[in-house]
This record gives C-alpha cells, structure tokens and sequence, in this order.
C-alpha cells in the first residue's frame, strides 16, 4: 500500500539549493516548541568550497511600510537560531520524516534543526485596510538558507531561500471555571440600584464556536433600561509599546426585546454570538493567525504565557472578551460588565496524529519529482 503525505518543497532562484519541509505549522506548547526540521538538497559543485547558512528569524512589523521614509524602519528582525547546514556537523538528531526524505533524495540531502526558543510570540497579521500597501503589520517567522564564504557574508537572491513558517498555539484540554460577574450601579440623587448579572456557558471556544451569554436585569432604581447590547472584542497588546493596546469588535448583537424594564422589574435573556472572519474580512486592524499562501487563516487565537510578566517585546498578545451593555437613555447613562473568555484551535486527534505518523513510516513517493509535493513561493 502505498500512502501519500504532502511535503512542502522551494528551491532557490538558481535551482541549486532545494529546502523541503514535512510542516509549516510549528506547536507552542507553552513550556516548550516543536523544532523546525526538514532537510536540503543543493549541487555541491556550485559551492566552489563555500558553506549554505540557515537562520531561523522572527520578523516583527509594527508600522505600515509606506510610511518609511527617510530611512525610518518599522520593522525589526530578530535572529533565533544560526548555524552550518553545509558542510554537516552530525549533531542534530534526525527525525522519520528526514530519514524517509533523505533515502529517496540520495547523497546531497543533509538534514537540519532549528531550536525555537519558548518565550517567543506566536504568529499574528494585523489585517491590512482595502487601500493600504506593502507588508501587513504583524510577527512571522520565516528560514533562510543561503551560500557564503562567512556567516556575514552578504546572501545573493539568486542562491537564497526565504520559506515562511507558522508558530501556533492550541487550546488546553480542559475547561477553565464559567466567566461570570455581577455589576451593580447606583445613581446620585436617586434611591436604589441597578443590578446586572452576566455569565457564559464556558470559558473556551473553539473558532467558529456560537458564544451562549446569559443575562439578568434586576432594576430596583427608578430608571428604565431600554434596550441591550452585547459584542465580542478582540484586543491586540503590542508590547513594544506602553499603552499599545487596540480594541476591536468583531461580532455584535443589539436587541429591545424585553425591554423597557421598568423601575421594580427583572429580565432574563440569553444572547448569542458567534465571532468569525467571514464577518470581519474587510475590517483594518483585525487580529488573524499568521498567513501563509495556500493556506486558510482565520480569528487570531488568544495567547497562552507561562508567565504573564515574560513578555516578549517583539510579540503581541490576543485576548478575548464579551461586553454587555444597559441603554439608560441620555440622562442615565450606561452599565456595562465585561467577561473574558479564550478563543483557540482544538488540538488535532492523538489517535489519529499516531495513526498517520504510523503511516508516514511506511511511505513511498511515486516519481522522482515528488508528486505529493508542494512548490511555494512563501
């Protein structure tokens, strides 16, 4: 039986360095990060005694591009990882996949590993605006894998390889307590109070989840509430910054049923919402997942620290939370209560990510070109 599995394969301008990866979606499991291993193939009489580089580099883009000028630089990169891919060194360990690679690839296929640190951010692209130009602003990660005399030496495009990976993050496997908060208000020169109690049915959703939030109203003032408001919003904290913090709505709902509410008088009411891209696809500044070509993003993922107060200063945090809000009217103003929930991938199915690894060992490719591979252009 003969099973496939796609491979993702670029090769340089000159066609003489070829990269092939088994993922582009690298895990951060919090306390530690998958490493990102492939391998490379190259024709060692263009090298001519010199060496093929890889770095592993972060690229945080915090500005629009168009607005460089003068040499001012909204763009930092930082380097995670360097070192010697050609001439081989032996030290890394080589996974099944490389192994499988390398057997059918031949003698200049050398495997290599790059180690992520922990405390780097995950993937996240700012969605650009329907007249903004140039890279979106955002983390990604990319490798590249180019020919020189020194680590230093100056790359040439035409013996360069740019691939751009992912750093995602998936949900935990349990279940936080239910976010639940009770407001209470009361008005000057007015007797009484205004209660309002919220909660959702759970703390974590999954993308495309509907959000189910619960709301109770009991008025004991002699104001009337005429109608409620609940909405989704995202957050983007930019550490970079101090006070770089950005608040976006992506999913609302607004209703008058029930309402009035009348001085002495209660509401219960359920509401739902269900954030998701398709509603905010042409909406600027919008949080997603780091976007690869060929592949579909969706809602950033709420971030996940082992310690909130590890910041990387490159990275951009992602958090979530539902508003409810009380109509008063002008004179009385507004209540609001806000609930914090996390919005994240599932992780995929152990069994079957063993049943495929089971799979994978017994591969064969059917034609030297590898049919089952993917030509990118990252």
């Amino acid at each position: 039986m003969v099973v496939q599995f796609k491979v993702f394969k670029k090769a340089s301008p000159n066609s003489k360095l070829t990269i092939y990866l088994g993922r582009r979606d690298f895990v951060d499991h919090v306390s530690s990060v998958d490493p990102v291993d492939g391998v490379l193939t190259l024709d060692p009489s263009y090298l001519q005694g010199r060496k093929v580089y890889g770095q592993l580099v972060c690229s945080f883009r915090y500005g629009r591009e168009e607005d460089e000028v003068m040499g001012l630089s909204f763009q930092k990169d930082l380097y995670l990882n360097s070192k010697v891919i050609y001439p081989p060194n032996g030290d890394d360990p080589v996974s099944k996949l490389q192994e499988r690679l390398i057997k059918k690839l031949g003698a200049n296929a050398h495997p290599f590993t790059f180690q992520m640190p922990p405390n780097a951010p995950p993937s996240v692209t700012i969605q650009p605006g329907s007249e903004d130009e140039g890279k979106p602003c955002g983390v990604e990660y990319y490798i590249k894998l180019y020919v020189g005399d020194n680590a230093e030496d100056r790359s040439h495009k035409r013996s360069t390889i740019l691939l751009n990976i992912r750093r995602i993050q998936y949900a935990p496997s349990r279940q936080g307590q239910k976010p639940c908060t009770i407001v209470r208000k009361d008005f000057m020169l007015s007797p009484g109070e205004l209660e309002l109690e919220a909660s959702l049915d759970r703390q974590l959703y999954y993308h495309g989840d509907k959000i189910a939030i619960t709301i109770c109203v009991r008025n004991h003032s002699n104001k009337t509430v005429k109608k409620i408001k609940a909405a989704v919003q995202q957050s983007t904290d930019i550490c970079l910054f101090s006070g770089g913090q950005y608040r976006c709505t992506i999913a609302s709902v607004e209703t008058q049923e029930g309402c009035p509410i009348s001085p002495g008088s209660a509401l219960q009411k359920m509401l739902y919402l269900t954030p998701s891209i398709e509603s905010n696809k042409d909406r600027r500044g919008v949080a997603l997942d780091g976007h690869l070509k060929n592949i579909h993003t969706n809602l950033a993922s709420s971030t996940l620290l082992s310690n909130p107060d590890n910041r990387d200063m490159f990275g951009m945090i992602i958090s979530y939370t539902v508003k409810v809000k009380l109509y008063l009217g002008a004179i009385g103003g507004e209540v609001s209560a806000e609930l914090p929930l996390v919005l994240m991938h599932p992780k995929p199915d152990l069994r079957r990510m063993m049943r495929s690894d089971s799979q994978a060992q017994v591969e064969a490719f059917r034609s030297e070109s590898m049919a089952a591979s993917t030509d990118l252009d990252g």
